[in-house]
């Protein structure tokens, strides 16, 4: 699986089941933050990522048992936070939130039905959007729920930390509704670097 040990694990399609791994545990909550996307946003930081990228920033988040136990009560701490006028959006980050649809496919039909789409939802993810396109059903309904799809692993060989909202230059920061209307990839409008 390991290319080698300057590369990140590649799964084959539907190799890596959220099912199979995901033990429903986040790393971290952190409302009203200015970092992890456009405008103010309420970002989850699921437990557990299995691509191991080299020079990943939240090692300890790649650990299913890390953190603790996603719980109603975040989850309606989340809405609440959302519910204010000044919040753009929810971010999902990690671990890796693919597999984490436990957790992150119910809050994202959640944050849907309490806000339709006054509010956006951006995702961060190892995989590529040619790797999801062939993915399990629960990644595909998690992804048609998202705005904003940062894609592909973090590759040291190509960090560059002047790009926005991504650390390696192979990493694409996706308009989803329109990718998935048109059949392609519809890079983000606007996207500055």
């Amino acid at each position: 699986m390991r290319q080698n040990m300057r590369e990140p694990n590649n799964p084959t399609p539907k190799e890596w089941l959220s099912k199979d791994h995901s033990l429903k545990k986040i790393a971290d909550y952190k409302p009203f933050n200015f970092v992890d996307g456009e405008g103010v946003r309420c970002s989850l930081y699921v437990s557990g990522c299995l691509f191991r990228c080299p020079g990943c920033y939240n090692v300890a988040a790649q650990d299913f048992r890390y953190g603790k136990p996603y719980t109603k009560e975040l989850e309606d701490r989340i809405i609440d936070d959302l519910s204010h006028s000044y919040v753009e959006g929810l971010t999902l980050l990690g671990g890796e939130p693919f597999l984490n649809t436990e957790v992150c496919l119910a809050l994202c039909k959640r944050v849907r039905k309490e806000f339709g789409h006054t509010k956006n939802i951006w995702s961060w993810t190892g995989y590529s959007w040619e790797e999801l396109m062939k993915e399990s059903d629960d990644k595909l309904e998690m992804l048609s729920l998202i705005d904003i799809l940062i894609d592909g692993r973090f590759l040291l060989r190509k960090k560059d930390l002047t790009l926005q909202f991504r650390g390696s230059s192979n990493q694409r920061v996706i308009d989803v509704p329109k990718s998935l209307q048109s059949g392609k990839v519809v890079i983000w409008d606007k996207l500055v670097r």
